[in-house]
């Protein structure tokens, strides 16, 4: 399919964010942006910033949306990583930074330990940047979930990706039940925790689905929303089934409002982690104790 001109970005110049990839090649740290073919790479490295993708680059998980390798063995975990994360932070000045991972169901925490590594690192040489955690969703496993929220990140994202009908064909590993009980436990484990979830459009969804979603992550009192539009990285993965006018993404923002999320960004090439350092803002108009 054609892609309409809402969903047509620049190619990023080298000379405007040459400076976010030399630190990752220096440090030698993965991304989601680039890892995942993600549209948004261009306007977020010129702005200074990037998601960082921990555990990888290979994913236990064949998501036929997604375009991270999963054919690839997974490695032992790296010591380094945490401390080389937070020279990263701390040398593009981050404000607010985005630690993500592949899955890794291999592991008996599903990785747990690293967040929580990376996370202590980050605090440990600066302390001012917030945190916000995009997890997978460990297998079910709640205390290695406990764990990390004891590490105290700002914000703990994990997203649905999609309707529960599309699940066996979009997400055949993963259990809509079990992401919203995941973001529940997180509001009951971690009350003082921003919580915060994202779906995927254009895949065979109808309005009425996606905003059933919308009051399901609601049910579990999720915080933030974000919704985009599905793009095919290449011709192996799903098809796009529609590109979704931008008109039908600002309505979903209004009903998001409407049924009391806290934050919704939705627009054709939202992603997961566009614009995250807005929940700084938004932690300052809704502040929650965090014992």
């Amino acid at each position: 399919m054609k892609k309409p001109d809402w969903l047509r970005v620049k190619a990023p110049q080298w000379e405007r964010v040459g400076n976010v990839k030399e630190v990752l090649r220096d440090l030698a740290l993965n991304t989601v942006c680039e890892e995942a073919s993600c549209p948004n790479i261009g306007e977020c490295f010129k702005a200074g910033t990037a998601t960082f993708l921990i555990m990888g680059p290979a994913c236990t998980r064949a998501c036929p949306y997604c375009d991270i390798d999963f054919e690839k063995k997974p490695q032992a975990l790296d010591p380094t990583e945490p401390e080389r994360l937070a020279q990263a932070v701390h040398r593009m000045r981050l404000h607010h930074v985005v630690i993500t991972s592949v899955n890794r169901d291999d592991l008996p925490d599903g990785g747990a330990s690293q967040f929580i590594k990376c996370i202590a690192a980050v605090r440990a040489i600066s302390p001012q940047t917030t945190i916000e955690v995009l997890i997978p969703d460990l297998c079910g496993n709640w205390k290695a979930l406990e764990l990390i929220l004891q590490a105290a990140p700002e914000v703990l994202n994990h997203n649905t990706e999609t309707i529960p009908r599309l699940y066996r064909r979009v997400r055949p590993q993963g259990n809509y039940d079990r992401t919203l009980e995941l973001l529940q436990q997180t509001r009951q484990i971690a009350p003082g925790t921003y919580t915060k979830s994202g779906i995927m459009v254009g895949l065979g969804e109808t309005d009425a689905e996606i905003r059933q979603v919308m009051q399901d992550l609601r049910t579990v009192d999720c915080d933030i929303l974000t919704i985009g539009q599905y793009l095919q990285p290449s011709p192996k993965h799903l098809q796009v089934n529609e590109f979704v006018h931008p008109e039908k993404f600002a309505a979903w923002k209004a009903f998001g409002e409407e049924v009391g999320f806290l934050q919704v960004v939705s627009s054709p090439l939202t992603r997961s982690s566009y614009h995250a350092e807005q929940v700084r803002e938004l932690m300052k108009r809704y502040p929650r104790s965090r014992g």
